[in-house]
């Protein structure tokens, strides 16, 4: 079985732990994460003012797919940021339409509303971009922590993280590579 690949979108203001933690618990997988800079290869300073450096810009990322997933994470200002980027949009589309996972944290799944994507599925986000989400009655709203309809996977915020990360294990490599992973995570 050829591995397992993931890109995890950086955006300038992206909430560290929804960044980091789901990265880290996919690696830990054995997934290649490839954590992509929106704005290029520069460092990308986050919501909490954490400084994190990208593998390689977006654009070269591109060049290196498809991924198993795309994740985003959330934060106000990452999410703003990805839903208002041509490129973003672009990538979630292709991966929509051969029906590649798309998983996104906390107030990362306003970015599917933005660009028009999985429109009709159930989703969750932070309970503050519940609102936002549910304008336009474009998605079915879940309390969930974690939320999977289809290829879609969402969660609540960094507290769910974890669980989020595992989730997206369990999709890609099964639950028993998950519960192997979680095991000496001590969650």
């Amino acid at each position: 079985m050829a591995g397992k690949r993931a890109l995890v979108i950086l955006a300038k203001g992206a909430e560290e732990m929804e960044t980091v933690i789901p990265t880290d618990v996919m690696r830990r997988a054995g997934i290649k994460v490839v954590v992509a800079g929106l704005a290029g290869k520069d460092p990308v300073q986050c919501s909490r003012d954490v400084v994190i450096c990208p593998d390689m810009s977006l654009e070269e990322a591109r060049a290196q797919g498809p991924y198993d997933v795309v994740v985003l994470p959330g934060g106000n200002l990452g999410a703003q940021n990805l839903s208002e980027s041509p490129a973003v949009k672009e990538v979630l589309a292709e991966q929509d339409s051969r029906k590649g996972f798309i998983a996104a944290i906390c107030a990362g799944p306003t970015a599917l509303l933005a660009h028009g994507i999985g429109f009709g599925r159930s989703v969750t986000t932070h309970p503050l971009a519940k609102d936002k989400m549910m304008a336009g009655d474009h998605y079915k709203y879940s309390e969930k922590r974690v939320e999977k309809d289809e290829h879609f996977i969402t969660s609540r915020g960094p507290g769910t993280s974890f669980e989020f990360g595992l989730r997206i294990v369990e999709c890609l490599l099964g639950q028993e590579v998950a519960d192997q992973v979680k095991a000496p995570m001590i969650l």
